[in-house]
C-alpha cells in the first residue's frame, strides 16, 4: 500500500500543515478505565517517534473533575526531559503552579463560547471565565511559557443549540487578547458543516485574527470532520488538532464523540500532497497497540483499514 493514496494536489491549499496531537490528553480523558502511567508514557513516546511535532501530554485538572488524568505529574516525571517540551492543559493558576514546578514550557487553557458550557465546565459565567484566565496567562507569559487557548462549543451547544458566529469570535478574540499565541476553535459536539467552517474562519479574519493564529479542533460525531478539515484548508488554516486512533470526547458534553483521527487526517493530507511529517504506518501501529490496551477497536477508519496487517509488525 506504499503507493496509496495517490497524490493529487488541489488548488489553493497550504503546502504544509501542523498536526497538534491531543490523543494522550483529550483522547484518554474520556476513557472509563484508568490507563496506567507506563502505558500513557509509552503512548506519548510512540506518537513523538511517529513524527508528530506536537503531542499534548496531559491535563493538570483536579482529579475529581477528570480522574483519568489524576496522574499528570507522575506521567510528566516518567517522560523526563522530553516531557518539558510537551504542552499540558491547565484550568487555572493551581494547574499553572504544577506546570511551573515541573519546568514545563507550553500550557493550554480552555474556554467556552457559550454561557451554559462555561458554567458546567468552568463553574464561571461567560464573562467571568476571562477574568479567571487572565492571571494564569499573565504569569505563564512572564515565566516564558507559550500559551495556547481552546474555545469550545464553537459550532453548536447541546444546551443552547446554535451558537452565533459573532459570539464565537468575541470569545476567541478575548482569549487571544489575554496573551495566547494560538486559538484552537473547537467543534466540541461535532455538528459543524463545511460552509459553517468557512464562515467562521472568515469572521475571525474580518476581526483581525490571522489564520496563522488559528487551529481547528473537529469531532466526527456526524462524520463531517474531514469535510470540515478540507473547508478549513481552503480557508488557509494550517494547524489541525487530531487524536491518534480517533480517541476522545468530552466528559462534560455527553453528545461529543471521538476526535478527528490523526491517521484519517494524515491519509487525506498525503493524498492532497500536503506535507505533515507524520509516518502513517508508525501512527497506525501505535493506535492499534493503544486500542489493544483499551480492549476495543479503534474508531479510526484508516486504522481499521490498515491496522490488521501493520499490527503484526508492532514491537
Amino acid at each position: 500500500m506504499a503507493e496509496l493514496p495517490m497524490t493529487v494536489r488541489a488548488d489553493g491549499l497550504p503546502e504544509r500543515v501542523t498536526i497538534y496531537e491531543v490523543g494522550p490528553r483529550d483522547g484518554l480523558q474520556n476513557e472509563q478505565a484508568i490507563v496506567p502511567v507506563a502505558v500513557k508514557a509509552e503512548f506519548v513516546r510512540r506518537l513523538v517517534a511517529a513524527g508528530l511535532p506536537i503531542v499534548e501530554a496531559t491535563s493538570f485538572v483536579h482529579p475529581t473533575w477528570v480522574p483519568q488524568l489524576a496522574d499528570a505529574a507522575e506521567l510528566m516525571a516518567e517522560l523526563g526531559e522530553a516531557g518539558r517540551h510537551l504542552p499540558v492543559l491547565v484550568p487555572n493558576e493551581r494547574g499553572l503552579d504544577r506546570a511551573l514546578e515541573l519546568g514545563l514550557e507550553h500550557i493550554a487553557i480552555f474556554g467556552s463560547a457559550t454561557e451554559t458550557f462555561a458554567t458546567k465546565n468552568l463553574n464561571r459565567t461567560f464573562d467571568e471565565q476571562f477574568a479567571m484566565f487572565e492571571p494564569t496567562v499573565a504569569r505563564a507569559r512572564e515565566a516564558g511559557l507559550d500559551v495556547r487557548a481552546y474555545v469550545s462549543m464553537c459550532f453548536g451547544d447541546p444546551w443552547e443549540g446554535a451558537v452565533p458566529i459573532e459570539q464565537v469570535v468575541t470569545a476567541g478574540t478575548r482569549l487571544l487578547d489575554l496573551g495566547a499565541s494560538q486559538l484552537s476553535i473547537g467543534d466540541t459536539i461535532g455538528v459543524a458543516t463545511a460552509g459553517h467552517v468557512t464562515a467562521l474562519v472568515a469572521a475571525f479574519v474580518e476581526a483581525g485574527v490571522g489564520t496563522d493564529r488559528l487551529a481547528m479542533h473537529f469531532h466526527d460525531t456526524y462524520g463531517q470532520a474531514l469535510a470540515n478539515t478540507f473547508s478549513a484548508l481552503q480557508s488557509g488554516i494550517t494547524t489541525f488538532d487530531a487524536s491518534a486512533g480517533g480517541l476522545g470526547g468530552c466528559p462534560y458534553a455527553k453528545s461529543a464523540t471521538g476526535n478527528l483521527a490523526t491517521e484519517d487526517l494524515v491519509w487525506m493530507l498525503t493524498g492532497l500532497g500536503i506535507e505533515h511529517g507524520v509516518d502513517l504506518e508508525a501512527a497506525v501501529v501505535t493506535s492499534t497497540w493503544m486500542a489493544a490496551q483499551l480492549g476495543r477497536p479503534s474508531p479510526s477508519a484508516v486504522v481499521r483499514a490498515l491496522g490488521g496487517g501493520l499490527a503484526q509488525s508492532a514491537p
